[in-house]
């Protein structure tokens, strides 16, 4: 146990300072119910959008909550976090791992070697760099949470079938599948799983099973009720059909293209898991449109399934390892259409099965050969022992480095670019980040491309103009805004900034219009009563401009400028008491606001 946890700690050590990215901005920067622990329900209550990684995931949000509690925003105890919660999946996969291979009904002598095998298995499994995003992206944790009470819910059953007292265990057991159906789908295959462990390894049959353990299966059948109700209250039930691309405005796909893309997905983590080399935070994977696309990676899936069917039938235990390894990713890799065609995070808990597949054919294989040449037992102990402490090394290496790449916000988007030059979303994303660095002219080239590689995405053209405009340039500005108005005519934010690009260009009337227009969609959007004022103000109209403003305030009280703007006017219009109490308001909001606080004095001191 001791060799697991420092594999781990040892591979992570590395991963305490990495942003927040990606899903966490909005499940948890902005996620207002894990602000507090109390009263209990409010952390037990995520938002209720689909697009958010915690939406119907209440004891995902419960740990977000924990860490919130601890230490706020400081991205080290969320990461802490996460290394714990993938170091006792660990240790209980370990558990597991070694009560299997002492179970009567495998060969001798994995009995015999129990505990050795068991260690490798677990040790590889936490230090694959395949784990990197269920441990290192912080919020995927969704992942090794439910994993952790998956695995849980397996040991505790284990341990129920092996005491002369199960009750407890078997309590245990269902506890833990319901907090496992609290935290993500992935857990809807655990009772069928533990059912098919009971028939392969503990029990001669699914009917001795049943007598055996009926009211474990049935109690554990129960938790899918309370699936059922998280997924519909979290507003996450699957469609025929889903947008592609957390930002995109235009991909889509219906169930069944899902569905024939995703061998091709499976074979490419069956790959990762043993050349993790090409790790991507997001493959913006397309639907699959051509048979030759479909067809190759089909029938390797499909002959894969049926070899699983077949084992399952003759009760085997490679039967067991491919429904392990199917059923677990069934939720997010058949037909049911996600957001996203391919995550890597999805191999958390199906990476075990190749491994335990690896370790027990290579001992069998190893053992065979000695026998052959006559070598001593001691000999392929530790030739064994060398061969994996290898594998590991080697693994822990990669999972360090490819930490290395979560570091920065700028690092993982650039990565992703580089790995997958065809994905708009991975451009537009390192040219926000870039532009937020002060790196304009890069963050120009990266939405530049976005929008190249998908014409019709109005958010990459909206974000290119915005960078246009912070660059002077407006004209350019001007004419990304039109393709986002042409695509999303309702689309608020764009018709402000628009206003502000046609007012910098001169075309003052112009942006008077989409200001208005603005305020015609959204009558309570404060920036749009602001800039539509300033405008009225170098017209002329300063009535009509401190109307606005006035509305600007009583909609957003925070809004410093604008309470800073009506001042002025106020001030213009010798209404000195009304504006002595805006730069009150405005020096109130930021102290340090110089000229807001020489204005006051001014007017008191003329007062």
């Amino acid at each position: 146990m001791l060799l697991v946890v420092a594999a781990g700690l040892l591979a992570y050590s590395n991963s305490f300072t990495g942003p927040f990215i990606f899903d966490d901005l909005d499940s948890i920067l902005g996620n207002p119910t894990i602000r507090g622990l109390w009263p209990i329900w409010l952390p037990l209550s995520p938002p209720h959008k689909e697009s958010i990684t915690v939406a119907g995931r209440p004891m995902t949000n419960l740990s977000l909550a924990i860490n919130y509690s601890l230490g706020g925003t400081d991205v080290r105890g969320y990461h802490a976090g996460n290394l714990v919660i993938h170091l006792l999946a660990g240790l209980t996969l370990f558990g597991i791992m070694r009560r299997s291979f002492l179970q009567p009904r495998l060969p001798g002598q994995f009995g015999a070697w129990a505990l050795p095998l068991a260690l490798a298995t677990t040790v590889i499994w936490v230090v694959h760099p395949l784990q990197t995003e269920a441990v290192t992206y912080i919020v995927q944790r969704a992942e090794s949470i439910v994993g952790l009470f998956y695995l849980l819910t397996l040991y505790c059953a284990i341990r129920g079938a092996e005491s002369p007292q199960p009750g407890i265990w078997y309590v245990l057991s269902v506890a833990s599948c319901a907090m496992g159906m609290a935290s993500k789908e992935v857990m809807a295959s655990a009772p069928l799983v533990v059912l098919l462990y009971d028939r392969t390894l503990i029990s001669q049959s699914f009917e001795e099973a049943f007598r055996r353990r009926w009211r474990l299966y049935a109690s554990l059948s129960a938790t899918w009720v309370l699936l059922g109700y998280l997924m519909v209250s979290g507003s996450i039930i699957y469609s025929s059909n889903a947008s592609i691309g957390r930002y995109s405005d235009s991909m889509s796909v219906t169930w069944w293209e899902y569905l024939l893309t995703q061998p091709a997905v499976i074979l490419h983590y069956l790959k990762l898991t043993v050349w993790p080399r090409t790790l991507c935070l997001d493959y913006g994977w397309p639907p699959a449109k051509t048979w030759t696309s479909i067809v190759p990676a089909l029938l390797v899936i499909a002959v894969l399934l049926g070899a699983t069917c077949r084992a399952i039938k003759k009760n085997s235990v490679l039967g067991f390892l491919g429904a392990w390894f199917f059923l677990i990713l069934a939720p997010s890799s058949s037909f049911f259409p996600l957001r996203e065609l391919a995550f890597e995070h999805r191999m958390y808990l199906p990476l075990a099965a190749i491994v335990v597949l690896v370790i027990t054919v290579g001992s069998r294989i190893l053992v065979s050969l000695a026998r052959r040449i006559g070598a001593r037992e001691s000999d392929v102990s530790g030739i064994a022992y060398a061969l994996v402490s290898v594998i590991v090394l080697t693994l822990g290496c990669l999972t360090a480095r490819r930490n290395e790449d979560y570091r920065t916000t700028i690092s993982i988007w650039s990565d992703t670019a580089r790995k997958e030059p065809r994905n708009p979303r991975a451009f537009n994303n390192l040219g926000t980040e870039l532009d937020r660095e002060g790196r304009v002219q890069e963050a120009i080239a990266c939405f530049e491309q976005a929008v190249q590689l998908q014409p019709g995405w109005a958010r990459a053209h909206n974000n290119l103009g915005n960078v246009l405009l912070g660059a002077g340039r407006p004209q350019e500005a001007i004419g990304q805004y039109e393709e986002v108005l042409r695509l999303q005519p309702d689309w608020v934010e764009t018709r402000n900034n628009m206003g502000t690009a046609l007012l910098r260009d001169g075309r003052v009337h112009e942006a008077m219009a989409q200001w208005q227009q603005t305020l015609r969609l959204n009558p309570d959007y404060a920036e749009g009563h602001n800039n539509l004022a300033i405008t009225l103000a170098q017209t002329g109209n300063l009535e009509d401009a401190i109307l606005h403003w006035q509305q600007a305030v009583r909609i957003k009280p925070d809004f410093l400028e604008a309470h800073f703007n009506l001042g002025i006017a106020l001030e213009q219009t010798s209404k000195i008491k009304e504006a002595i109490t805006q730069y009150e308001e405005t020096v109130r909001l930021n102290p340090d606001f110089a000229q807001a606080k020489e204005n006051l004095a001014r007017l008191r001191a003329a007062k």
